[in-house]
């Protein structure tokens, strides 16, 4: 996973697209951040603020990136982009369906500039369909995929906002995946390609385990699913300290190991059991089981093999010792602390740049890498083309 050779031209604001582009950045990757020249990328100024008077947001997503700043609105500001496009292998863009095409920077035109372009338009809905245009978030495209109807406990409970950013960290990873295989298939002599992803689309593509009942006319309902908390052996417990813990124990292997660790062996053949009775007493048997000791008990009591685990505030999450392990949570002496790759393995990228880019900050070394002398950026500056 080195992308040393590869250089992204981001057009994409706040979090779903930075959040790929991060990611990629992270694997090597030359990214530059092409921002207006009046507030650029929003989340620059967005609460809370890094002691580096950076939204925190911002800093989480914009490492080792590049920025220039060009008036896309203006002949010239355009002119200085295509030149860019030129030399670059991706064009990353996140505007609603549209924008591109009156900025002219879409991707038929680009073609005029790099051929080989590979071009990705990362939406809410997607360039095509009758909510093509809507305004949208990530609260908006989990409702309409239908993951927020099945977060709550019950029909009879309203849905619970996720925690984390679904389809905004969802669309973004599809976004990273699908320039990297944009990229393998340019390599493998296909040429350039378009790309157009959409958040919604990528969040109902998770609901994989219940599609089949949904499109063959038995829709399924939250905590009537065994993964929505239908069975016991299946569920989210209270501990005696007003904690939580998790227990996952879907095969019986893990189930009969528990209830031998637990001395309750009594309990070992209702695994499978579909009795709503039956469930009904399990899950009141566990419940008061759970609740007689405290969640970090449990933790130090039961083996890896009884399938329960703990749940952690974010704060207890990043400091524990699984993700240090990991080398996931990242505490640079000389930047705030941040999340790492995601993955590890025998040439994984190592980033030693943990650098956030002023605004603009890179105007005049991008453009004098493409012929624009110093008079000449000095002019577009004067006249606001360029920041």
């Amino acid at each position: 996973m080195q992308l040393d050779s590869i250089q992204i031209l981001d057009l994409t604001r706040l979090l779903p697209g930075p959040y790929a582009t991060q990611l990629l950045a992270d694997a090597g990757a030359d990214v530059i951040k092409v921002e207006d020249t009046d507030t650029g990328d929003y989340a620059r100024h967005m609460p809370p603020m890094t002691d580096r008077e950076v939204g925190a947001l911002f800093d989480s997503v914009n490492r080792g990136k590049r920025s220039v700043a060009l008036d896309l609105k203006s002949t010239e500001g355009r002119t200085a982009f295509y030149r860019l496009v030129e030399d670059a292998d991706v064009v990353f863009e996140g505007f609603r369906p549209g924008v591109a095409d009156r900025l002219e920077i879409d991707y038929e035109t680009l073609l005029k500039y790099n051929e080989d372009l590979i071009y990705c338009s990362l939406s809410g809905y997607g360039q095509t369909g009758p909510y093509a245009e809507r305004a949208g978030h990530d609260l908006n495209y989990v409702g309409v995929a239908g993951l927020l109807d099945m977060t709550r406990e019950d029909e009879s409970a309203p849905p619970q906002i996720p925690g984390y950013q679904i389809s905004d960290f969802g669309g973004g990873l599809f976004a990273a995946f699908s320039i990297v295989g944009g990229l393998l298939s340019r390599e493998l002599g296909n040429g350039g390609e378009y790309i157009d992803i959409a958040m919604a689309d990528v969040v109902a593509s998770f609901s994989q385990a219940l599609s089949y009942e949904a499109l063959t006319g038995d829709d399924p309902r939250p905590g009537e699913t065994a993964l929505t908390g239908a069975v016991p052996w299946y569920d989210v417990y209270e501990t005696a300290d007003g904690r939580y813990v998790t227990f996952a124990a879907l095969e019986k292997r893990f189930w009969t190991t528990f209830c031998e660790e637990v001395g309750r062996e009594d309990l070992r053949d209702v695994h499978g059991s579909d009795d709503p009775a039956e469930l009904a007493a399990i899950r009141e048997e566990l419940e008061a089981l759970f609740a007689s000791r405290s969640r970090d008990e449990w933790l130090e009591t039961l083996s890896d093999e009884t399938v329960v685990g703990p749940v952690y505030t974010p704060a207890e999450a990043l400091d524990h010792p699984q993700f240090d392990a990991r080398g996931l949570v990242e505490r640079p002496d000389d930047a705030p602390p941040g999340i790492g790759f995601p993955a590890a393995g025998s040439n994984a990228p190592e980033r030693d740049d943990a650098s956030i880019p002023g605004h603009g900050e890179h105007t005049d070394d991008l453009l004098g890498s493409v012929g624009y002398d110093g008079d000449h950026r000095a002019a577009l500056r004067d006249d606001g083309v360029i920041r």
